[in-house]
């Protein structure tokens, strides 16, 4: 094993060190692959011999663009986005969208893409930390779960139960608890299983959504009496997080695990596996070039132009929209996530949110990048730790000026909730200039409103809205109220009980 880690460390150098030149190669492999295709054929693919005429050429397409040739796939139909079969669709419903999307995995972007990637983050671990012990016991996995597909030959559900499905015998050999467990649809009783069994186990790594983690650690010390999960898990030593940001939870995890565990960041969507935190004590990924993934970016502020660049002319520090083609047939795909570069030898990022999680009702710009740094802020100075939160704007009416409102469920509350807002705005004024302009004086923005929920309000929302387990994440800043006004919905309803 070793001798494979080192083998594989030597190629993540090479695209480490010619990143342009891997990233043209896959361009052109992806164009020839797919060029007999009907969407190869439909851009004339085979007369593609530059990104610029495949800029060109080829359009960049959202989901809603993309699904009736998806739709196609999962009825039966094959050939058209790309030339092997798309046996598998990961569903996905977004962080803040009521519609689900099906993304294809085809045996190629599981295979090159999602195992390659989950193979990484062992092998970029193992690097680091040389003498891990991670291997001697069990891995526990907090995945989803399979449901009815549209077509008898096709098979759909969230990625990480599509994983699960397709692992090796031995990986699974290190899996706790067995598959039919870890892809039950019923969350609730499939806690309650993992728990008993999990904490039996000497259970060496994890890895799942920050929120759902906590879920089954709660439980594990319900059922077991333990004060933390150290004294369930004494060997645990590696915790592989992704699909929202980590800091709000990063202390409850420091309480829940005193004996201390390495943090290793990934970005795996269902549309792709993008990027690994390849280096220790630091908040940025390692953008992974060689996964059947062609990357273009669109500076933000220019996303209604659709104009994307390559790898080689982007900025540090610039608010990025990823756009993708890939190896599962995703052809100039607009995925939905925005991204920072942190360093450009090599490629290093930090994902700074979602093109529709924001707020911009009144010209402030606010991204999720800024409003979980100011969250940090304000909880390190009111002594709080932050569970779940949401935002959005309060539009002006007459008489009545604009406003940010907030509803907060924390682990540990402030003492003060004038004093916690008071330190979210001023956070908020020195991390966004246009936010500050449009709070001088109240001019356009008054002081946030803030509202504090108990502990597990999030899990009874998102059981409401049937988004309990899997790979659901609250939704935290929209630019309307329809997520919010169901929070407060909620809210009324359980003050009456």
């Amino acid at each position: 094993m070793s001798w494979v880690m080192r083998k594989r460390i030597h190629q993540i150098d090479l695209f480490r060190n010619y990143p342009l030149e891997v990233q043209q190669e896959w361009l052109e492999t992806l164009l020839d692959t797919a060029k007999n295709t009907e969407w190869g054929k439909l851009y004339k693919f085979n007369e593609i011999k530059s990104y610029e005429e495949f800029r060109r050429r080829v359009p960049i397409s959202d989901y809603n663009e993309l699904s009736p040739f998806i739709n196609r796939l999962r009825k039966g139909e094959e050939n058209i986005l790309w030339p092997s079969e798309s046996k598998w669709f990961a569903k996905s419903s977004g962080t803040s969208g009521s519609a689900s999307k099906y993304i294809p995995v085809t045996k190629e972007s599981l295979y090159d893409c999602h195992f390659k990637g989950g193979k990484d983050m062992l092998t970029i671990y193992c690097d680091n930390f040389p003498e891990t012990q991670v291997f001697n016991g069990k891995s526990v996995i907090m995945g989803g779960s399979h449901e009815p597909s549209l077509s008898e030959q096709k098979k759909e559900g969230d990625l990480s139960a599509i994983i699960v499905e397709n692992l090796p015998f031995w990986v699974n050999v290190h899996q706790t608890p067995n598959k039919e467990i870890r892809l039950m649809n019923d969350f609730v009783k499939k806690i309650d299983q993992m728990a008993v069994i999990t904490s039996q186990e000497d259970v060496t790594n994890i890895s799942g959504v920050p929120s759902w983690m906590l879920v089954l650690f709660h439980k594990i010390l319900e059922k077991t009496g333990a004060d933390n999960i150290s004294e369930v898990w004494p060997n645990l030593e590696l915790y592989m997080h992704g699909g929202v940001k980590f800091t709000p939870y990063k202390s409850q995890f420091e309480t829940l695990i005193p004996n201390g565990v390495n943090y290793l960041e990934t970005y795996n969507a269902s549309e792709g596996f993008f990027g690994i935190q390849d280096q220790k004590n630091t908040n940025d990924m390692l953008l992974m070039l060689d996964y059947g993934i062609f990357y273009e970016f669109i500076p933000t502020d220019k996303l209604s132009d659709r104009e994307a660049i390559g790898i080689w002319d982007v900025e540090m520090g610039v608010n990025y929209a990823l756009v993708i083609s890939t190896n599962s047939g995703l052809w100039r795909y607009l995925i939905g996530d925005t991204i920072q570069f942190t360093s450009i030898k090599p490629y290093r990022f930090i994902i700074s949110g979602r093109i529709n999680q924001f707020i911009n009702a009144f010209g402030e710009e606010l991204i999720m990048a800024n409003a979980e740094q100011a969250i940090k802020k304000a909880c390190q100075n009111n002594n709080a730790e932050v569970n779940e939160y949401s935002a959005a704007p309060k539009f002006m009416k007459e008489g009545e000026k604009g406003a940010h409102e907030w509803v907060f469920e924390f682990s540990i509350a402030p003492e003060s909730k004038e004093k916690f807002t008071s330190e979210l705005d001023n956070a908020l004024k020195e991390l966004n200039s246009d936010y500050a302009a449009k709070r001088n004086k109240d001019m356009a923005l008054v002081m946030p409103i803030v509202h504090f929920v108990q502990k597990g309000f999030f899990y009874k929302w998102m059981k409401s809205q049937g988004k309990l387990g899997r790979q659901f994440k609250v939704p935290r800043l929209a630019n309307h109220r329809n997520h919010i006004e169901s929070i407060f919905n909620l809210m009324e309803t359980m003050k009456s009980e």
